[in-house]
Protein backbone atom coordinates (compact mmCIF):
# COMPACT_ATOMS: atom_id res chain seq x y z
CA UNK A 1 0.00 0.00 0.00
CA UNK A 2 1.28 3.43 -0.85
CA UNK A 3 2.10 6.15 1.61
CA UNK A 4 -0.45 8.33 -0.16
CA UNK A 5 -3.23 5.85 0.60
CA UNK A 6 -2.21 5.62 4.24
CA UNK A 7 -2.12 9.41 4.58
CA UNK A 8 -5.53 9.97 2.97
CA UNK A 9 -7.10 7.36 5.26
CA UNK A 10 -5.40 8.57 8.44
CA UNK A 11 -7.71 11.45 9.46
CA UNK A 12 -10.86 9.31 9.41
CA UNK A 13 -9.16 6.37 11.08
CA UNK A 14 -7.69 8.56 13.82
CA UNK A 15 -10.92 10.49 14.50
CA UNK A 16 -13.17 7.44 14.59
CA UNK A 17 -10.60 5.23 16.32
CA UNK A 18 -9.92 7.66 19.13
CA UNK A 19 -13.63 8.27 19.64
CA UNK A 20 -14.57 4.57 19.75
CA UNK A 21 -11.55 3.60 21.87
CA UNK A 22 -12.34 6.32 24.40
CA UNK A 23 -15.97 5.20 24.55
CA UNK A 24 -14.92 1.60 25.20
CA UNK A 25 -12.43 2.56 27.89
CA UNK A 26 -15.12 4.62 29.60
CA UNK A 27 -17.50 1.65 29.68
CA UNK A 28 -14.88 -0.84 30.85
CA UNK A 29 -15.39 0.00 34.52
CA UNK A 30 -19.03 1.11 34.32
CA UNK A 31 -21.22 0.65 37.40
CA UNK A 32 -24.36 -1.48 37.68
CA UNK A 33 -26.70 1.45 36.93
CA UNK A 34 -24.81 2.29 33.73
CA UNK A 35 -24.81 -1.36 32.70
CA UNK A 36 -28.56 -1.66 33.32
CA UNK A 37 -29.35 1.49 31.33
CA UNK A 38 -27.23 0.60 28.30
CA UNK A 39 -28.35 -3.03 28.39
CA UNK A 40 -32.01 -2.02 28.62
CA UNK A 41 -31.75 0.19 25.56
CA UNK A 42 -29.87 -2.48 23.61
CA UNK A 43 -32.39 -5.20 24.50
CA UNK A 44 -35.21 -2.97 23.23
CA UNK A 45 -33.59 -2.96 19.79
CA UNK A 46 -31.95 -6.39 19.85
CA UNK A 47 -34.06 -8.73 22.05
CA UNK A 48 -31.57 -11.62 21.86
CA UNK A 49 -29.27 -9.58 24.11
CA UNK A 50 -31.64 -10.21 27.02
CA UNK A 51 -29.80 -13.52 27.51
CA UNK A 52 -26.79 -11.57 28.79
CA UNK A 53 -26.67 -9.93 32.19
CA UNK A 54 -26.28 -6.14 32.08
CA UNK A 55 -22.75 -6.27 33.52
CA UNK A 56 -21.58 -8.95 31.08
CA UNK A 57 -23.15 -7.01 28.21
CA UNK A 58 -21.42 -3.79 29.23
CA UNK A 59 -18.02 -5.53 29.50
CA UNK A 60 -18.52 -7.18 26.09
CA UNK A 61 -19.54 -3.87 24.55
CA UNK A 62 -16.51 -2.17 26.10
CA UNK A 63 -14.13 -4.85 24.81
CA UNK A 64 -15.72 -4.65 21.35
CA UNK A 65 -15.36 -0.88 21.24
CA UNK A 66 -11.76 -1.09 22.41
CA UNK A 67 -11.04 -3.65 19.70
CA UNK A 68 -12.67 -1.57 16.94
CA UNK A 69 -10.92 1.60 18.11
CA UNK A 70 -7.57 -0.18 18.29
CA UNK A 71 -7.93 -1.67 14.80
CA UNK A 72 -8.63 1.79 13.43
CA UNK A 73 -5.67 3.36 15.22
CA UNK A 74 -3.20 0.59 14.41
CA UNK A 75 -1.50 1.57 11.13
CA UNK A 76 -0.60 -2.06 10.39
CA UNK A 77 -4.28 -3.12 10.31
CA UNK A 78 -5.50 -3.20 6.70
CA UNK A 79 -7.89 -0.39 5.77
CA UNK A 80 -10.48 -2.86 4.50
CA UNK A 81 -10.52 -4.72 7.83
CA UNK A 82 -10.67 -1.47 9.81
CA UNK A 83 -13.49 -0.25 7.57
CA UNK A 84 -15.47 -3.46 7.99
CA UNK A 85 -15.07 -3.35 11.77
CA UNK A 86 -16.17 0.28 11.94
CA UNK A 87 -19.07 -0.23 9.52
CA UNK A 88 -20.32 -3.20 11.55
CA UNK A 89 -20.13 -1.28 14.80
CA UNK A 90 -21.73 1.86 13.38
CA UNK A 91 -24.40 -0.22 11.66
CA UNK A 92 -25.39 -1.81 14.95
CA UNK A 93 -25.61 1.61 16.57
CA UNK A 94 -27.74 2.96 13.73
CA UNK A 95 -29.95 -0.13 14.02
CA UNK A 96 -30.42 0.73 17.68
CA UNK A 97 -31.33 4.28 16.65
CA UNK A 98 -33.92 3.17 14.10
CA UNK A 99 -35.49 0.53 16.37
CA UNK A 100 -35.76 2.66 19.51
CA UNK A 101 -38.90 4.82 19.72
CA UNK A 102 -38.28 8.33 20.96
CA UNK A 103 -34.85 8.69 19.40
CA UNK A 104 -36.30 9.97 16.13
CA UNK A 105 -39.46 11.34 14.60
CA UNK A 106 -41.52 9.68 11.86
CA UNK A 107 -39.01 10.77 9.21
CA UNK A 108 -35.99 9.42 11.14
CA UNK A 109 -34.85 12.92 12.11
CA UNK A 110 -33.25 12.73 15.55
CA UNK A 111 -35.00 14.02 18.61
CA UNK A 112 -32.90 15.74 21.24
CA UNK A 113 -32.48 12.37 22.96
CA UNK A 114 -31.53 10.64 19.71
CA UNK A 115 -28.80 12.99 18.55
CA UNK A 116 -26.11 11.18 20.55
CA UNK A 117 -26.74 7.97 18.59
CA UNK A 118 -27.76 9.49 15.24
CA UNK A 119 -24.34 11.08 14.93
CA UNK A 120 -22.93 7.58 14.48
CA UNK A 121 -23.84 7.98 10.82
CA UNK A 122 -20.45 9.69 10.38
CA UNK A 123 -18.73 6.53 11.60
CA UNK A 124 -20.67 4.46 9.08
CA UNK A 125 -19.57 6.87 6.36
CA UNK A 126 -15.91 6.60 7.38
CA UNK A 127 -16.14 2.80 7.56
CA UNK A 128 -17.76 2.47 4.14
CA UNK A 129 -15.25 4.93 2.73
CA UNK A 130 -12.34 2.85 4.06
CA UNK A 131 -13.78 -0.33 2.55
CA UNK A 132 -14.38 1.28 -0.85
CA UNK A 133 -10.98 2.98 -0.87
CA UNK A 134 -9.21 -0.24 0.05
CA UNK A 135 -11.11 -2.22 -2.58
CA UNK A 136 -10.39 0.30 -5.32
CA UNK A 137 -6.76 0.97 -4.46
CA UNK A 138 -5.97 -2.74 -4.27
CA UNK A 139 -7.93 -3.67 -7.38
CA UNK A 140 -6.07 -4.75 -10.50
CA UNK A 141 -8.55 -2.77 -12.58
CA UNK A 142 -7.76 0.58 -10.95
CA UNK A 143 -4.14 -0.02 -9.97
CA UNK A 144 -1.54 2.01 -11.88
CA UNK A 145 1.38 0.08 -10.46
CA UNK A 146 2.97 -2.58 -12.65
Amino acid sequence: MSLTAKLRRAPGRIAAGAFVLNSGLGKLHGDAATAAGIHGMAVGAYPFLSKLSPTVFLKALAVGEIAVGSILLLPLAPAGLAGLALTGFAGSMLGLYVRTPGLHDGKLRPTQGGTAIAKDVWMAGIGIGLVIDAALSESKVTSTEE
